[in-house]
């Protein structure tokens, strides 16, 4: 239901009271029919008002997803310019605590909304400046099934504002403390939103150097070394991190269809991007013996180098409109990629062979220089992938339950994709793979009970929520899936959730088809013998992979906290059990070797000296975990809402009422109602406002058939016919000029009923210097505010007054109507008035925050085939490298105040184990913790006046330093004698270290 704030006075309110002496009294009515933009309408309850009160409706955003699901987090404009981010890409990156899923399912990017509503892509919405968003929230994982998505992400919902511009250029520059590359990125872009259409173009440069071996002090086995002076250093031509460079265009534009945009809208995206990667995979090393026997380890000056480069070009298509009460939406994406790869070959058994054979017969100097050896060649490989998906989804009511409308939403798609490969290194010659998806599903919710709907309202608000679907796989069969779940919220403030999950997955194309691939001299750990093998690496598809099925329960609880503005505490339990699991080929532990010994090749002397690892099925994987976590926040310095309320208070107005929840910025959905989507929509709004205005005959009404059902009945008296009452006051609120409700304010303008002459005379008696007030020139209203109890004008009151009125302009416009400053026209910042020393980007003080989340796994258990024995991860079983730590922690926080911030970012693991063979030889692993900070200082230099004033071009600048992996960790590992293993260095673990960064942004 509308919130209803009544404001009497803030910043300049008592102008506007003083001015609404002279005008007609508010309607009842105020503000219902308006569409404010960033919010949604859709009350009719009458508001009564006393005498010259001034009431101001404050609707919910426009764009909140109406669900039964309390949002997760709810971030307002304030607490997003807290972050500082320069994008929405890099604000999701800052807040990933908080929409990271613990249910191990999906390992993407959270599902993004705009306005409610299903993008087309992710491109569309990674380079929009945050300064753009009017509110995000963050929503659990169920709420994507509404969506028609599965419940593996949570979702993120982006409401932006109505009008808004910016042109934006970056800049950033990184190097790790410990030397060895340099990074640096810059990036450009256009954005704009003006009502239904936004458009946004934007070009990103990334460019990395190269980081090799040799530059972190990387040691290798002895024979790998030379043993002739003068013989190049392998470690040098040995990449860590690869050279690399990368150009990302993308263009999206968004159109409203119809007058003012009211038929939908028309999304239209396309992208371009190049990357190219350069890396060395070190020398040719041999050992050369001569007649006398004398042998010599020597390294050939040609390192193998690699080089990719990869072209995607990207484009999709979205629509959205509104069929009646069904909001439809159908998205469309296409890419086509091409990868090139040239590998050097590596001189071979032959190349070698003949140098030896040379060298035995004496006809060179096995210590001295080298003869010039002949190219082993190069391999080359063209992967082209064509891939393209498409859904659409219809979203309503279908009908209505005592405990409110029930939500469906139908959803329907095709996928496609196909991978043309050609590879000189593959046996079987160009290799074609393709696979069409065809998909459909339903989700229903049902609400059980409602507190709105005063149906079983003791209990609270309980909803049932029911999905299942279908694909249909061209190359693989059927798959199905199904949901059930519970959301109950006994309160405003506590909600749970219950889900149960099942569905079938198939591998991917790669896993299944790809073509095999031999890569030669990549280091591998051999358990059975402690030492680090440089081994021939089989990779590519396995067709023997099966259907795996998922068996998945979460039980979550979510309670606002009763302390601050915004807190909230979240515990969620997870238990996941699957079969018949496809993974890429794990650790070769011993377990492993045992499972799949045919994958494993050693020499005579017991050496590993090949490994195939493609693709396995394991016969059932189990789980169970509990993530659990807090949010806090608050502001720092002085409320301006708490300021505005407390003049309020004081004052002739009279607040009817305003849900707690509400309050906080979070509004409660009553049980399942509304759509998906949640909005206002113009179309909807104009089609209700025409039926209820439509001219009858007297005695007549009119006709009521197209509107909504919801609203159909609360029309209805206790005789279940339309009450004459209630119609007209319906109509006196749709029916207002231009769709503005009775004594509401267009935006930037003053109240309808603003008197300018006697505003202007007003500002002449205050504001004229050293003019005495005689109090009986006042308005009574604001004569009654002045005087004191000895009837004369109290100083004080005089001066705050003169203060917001004389600070007003004369037209009675923003500053009258409580606007605390002028927004500038391209949308972006704020001038707040008085002065202050960061006027620009809104009034002075800050926020606060953090943000804590601890995971706990109590079971996680392999069962590699039918009757073996099960692998305890936690226990040191563990088939990942790196093992499996029981415990877990991720925090993000920091704070801003006055134009300046302080972001942090920490991510802490528990040490783990990876379990040996037990016989002599063999070696457990250990891993030790690792407890990685991330923090970024930021000065929004475009608030500070005096500095602008001296350097105009810092308006709207940003500088910030960032220090990323603060204290430098870099995982250690060490085996049974405390020693760390040559392929478990700690510059393999973490090849960068600390790296510190300076980004500079600006928006013109």
């Amino acid at each position: 239901m509308t919130t209803l704030i009544v404001l009497a006075t803030s910043v300049s309110m008592p102008a506007l009271a003083a001015a609404q002496d002279v005008a007609a009294p508010v309607s009842s009515a105020a503000g219902a029919g308006q569409s404010e933009p960033g919010i949604r309408v859709d009350d009719d309850d009458p508001v009564e008002v006393i005498g010259n009160e001034i009431v101001v409706t404050a609707p919910a955003f426009r764009g909140i997803v109406d669900v039964p699901q309390q949002p997760i987090m709810t971030f307002e404009e304030e607490d997003i310019a807290a972050y500082g981010a320069s994008s929405i890409a890099e604000l999701i990156e800052a807040i990933s605590p908080q929409t990271g899923s613990g249910r191990g399912r999906g390992s993407g990017r959270p599902v993004m909304l705009v306005n409610g509503q299903r993008i087309t892509s992710w491109r569309e919405m990674r380079s929009i400046p945050p300064e753009a968003i009017a509110r995000m929230e963050i929503l659990p994982e169920e709420v994507a099934l509404r969506f028609g998505y599965s419940a593996d992400l949570r979702v993120i919902n982006l409401i932006l504002k109505d009008n808004f511009a910016a042109v934006t250029g970056a800049g950033e520059y990184n190097r790790p403390t410990r030397g060895g590359y340099d990074n640096y990125e810059l990036e450009g872009g256009i954005f704009k939103i003006a009502g239904p259409r936004r458009y946004n173009f934007s070009t990103k440069l990334t460019e990395t150097s190269m980081l090799t071996e040799d530059e972190r002090d990387i040691r290798r086995e002895d024979d790998e070394y030379p043993t002739v002076a003068g013989d190049p250093d392998p470690t040098r031509y040995r990449s860590l991190a690869s050279r690399s460079s990368e150009l990302e265009m993308t263009a999206t534009m968004t159109q409203g269809v119809g007058e003012g945009g009211l038929d939908g809208q028309v999304t239209v995206n396309g992208g371009y991007t190049r990357s190219v990667t350069h890396s060395l995979s070190g020398l040719d090393t041999f050992t050369l013996t001569d007649q006398g026997g004398n042998s010599e380890i020597r390294t050939y000056d040609d390192p193998l180098a690699s080089r990719v480069q990869t072209d995607t070009f990207e484009a999709s298509l979205g629509y959205n409109t509104q069929f009646g009460d069904w909001q439809f939406s159908a998205t469309g994406d296409g890419s086509y990629t091409e990868t090139n790869t040239r590998n050097d070959r590596s001189r071979g058994a032959d190349i070698y062979g003949d140098l030896q054979d040379a060298a035995a017969a004496g006809e060179f100097d096995i210590a001295g220089a080298l003869p010039v050896l002949p190219s082993a060649g190069i391999d080359q490989a063209r992967n082209r992938v064509f891939a393209g998906t498409s859904m659409a989804t219809l979203a309503g009511t279908p009908f209505r339950m005592p405990g409110g409308d029930a939500s469906l939403t139908i959803k329907a798609g095709y996928d496609y994709s196909r991978t043309m490969s050609e590879d000189t290194r593959s046996t079987v010659g160009d290799v074609t793979l393709s696979r069409g998806d065809v998909s459909g599903g339903l989700n229903l919710a049902l609400p059980l009970t409602s507190r709105d709907e005063d149906f079983l309202g003791a209990i609270g608000d309980l909803s049932l929520n029911l999905s299942g679907g279908l694909n249909e796989l061209s190359d693989f069969g059927t798959l199905a899936n199904w949901t059930a779940g519970l959301t109950w919220s006994p309160t405003d403030t506590l909600s749970f959730q219950g889900s149960y999950i099942v569905e079938e997955a198939a591998p991917t194309l790669a896993q299944l088809g790809a073509p095999q691939i031999v890569s030669y001299n990549v280091s591998v750990y051999d358990f059975v013998n402690q030492t680090t093998a440089l081994v021939d690496v089989t990779s590519g598809g396995n067709p023997n992979l099966r259907k795996e099925t998922r068996h998945d329960i979460k039980l979550s609880a979510n309670w606002q906290l009763p302390i601050l503005d915004r807190s909230n505490l979240l515990v969620e339990f997870f238990k996941n059990r699957s079969s018949d699991v496809t993974q890429s080929f794990p650790m070769l532990t011993p377990a492993i070797e045992a499972a799949f010994p045919d994958r494993v090749e050693r020499d005579a002397y017991g050496n590993l000296v090949a490994l195939d690892q493609r693709a396995v099925t394991y016969d059932r994987i189990a789980s169970s975990s509990i993530r659990w976590g807090f949010n806090v926040g608050g502001r720092i310095g002085p409320d301006p809402r708490a300021a505005r309320e407390a003049a309020a208070s004081s004052g002739s107005a009279r607040a009817p009422g305003t849900p707690a929840a509400q309050e906080n910025g979070a509004a409660r959905s009553g049980g399942a109602s509304g759509g998906p989507s949640g909005g206002f929509d113009p179309a909807r709004m104009e089609k209700m406002r025409a039926a209820l205005c439509a001219p009858v005959q007297p005695g007549q009404q009119p006709d009521l058939s197209s509107l909504p059902a919801p609203m159909l009945e609360r029309l209805k008296g206790e005789d279940g016919q339309i009450d004459p009452a209630k119609l007209e006051r319906a109509k006196q609120r749709f029916c207002a000029a231009d769709g503005a409700a009775p004594g509401s304010a267009g935006p930037g303008g003053p109240p309808p009923g603003f008197d300018p002459a006697r505003f202007a005379k007003l500002r002449e008696t205050l504001c004229t210097e050293g003019r005495e007030i005689d109090p009986a020139t006042l308005p009574e209203r604001m004569r009654e505010r002045l005087v004191g109890a000895d009837g004369k004008v109290d100083p004080v009151r005089l001066a705050q007054a003169k203060e917001r009125i004389c600070a007003a302009p004369a037209s009675g416009g923003q500053a009258a109507s409580g606007e605390a400053g002028q927004e500038k026209a391209s949308g972006n910042r704020q001038r707040s008035g008085g002065g202050m020393p960061f006027g620009r980007g809104g009034p002075p003080g800050g926020r606060w925050n953090l943000s804590l989340y601890h995971t706990w796994r109590f079971t996680d258990e392999v069962r590699i085939a039918p009757g073996s024995e099960v692998l305890d991860q936690l226990s040191g079983d563990a088939i990942a490298s790196g093992g499996v730590p029981r415990h877990a922690i991720e925090a993000e926080g920091g704070f801003f105040y006055d134009g300046y911030g302080l972001r942090m970012k920490a991510d802490w693991e528990a040490p783990s184990r990876v379990n040996g063979t037990g016989l002599p030889g063999s070696s457990d692993l250990r891993f030790g913790s690792t407890f990685k900070i991330d923090l970024r200082f930021f000065a929004d230099l475009g608030r500070n006046e005096s500095l602008v004033r001296k350097v105009p071009f810092l308006e709207g600048a940003r500088l910030s330093l960032t220090v990323d992996n603060v204290l430098d960790q870099r995982q250690k590992v060490t085996d049974d004698a405390g020693e760390i293993p040559i392929a478990y260095q700690r510059a393999y673990r973490e090849p960068q270290g600390r790296v510190i960064g300076l980004d500079f942004r600006k928006l013109f």
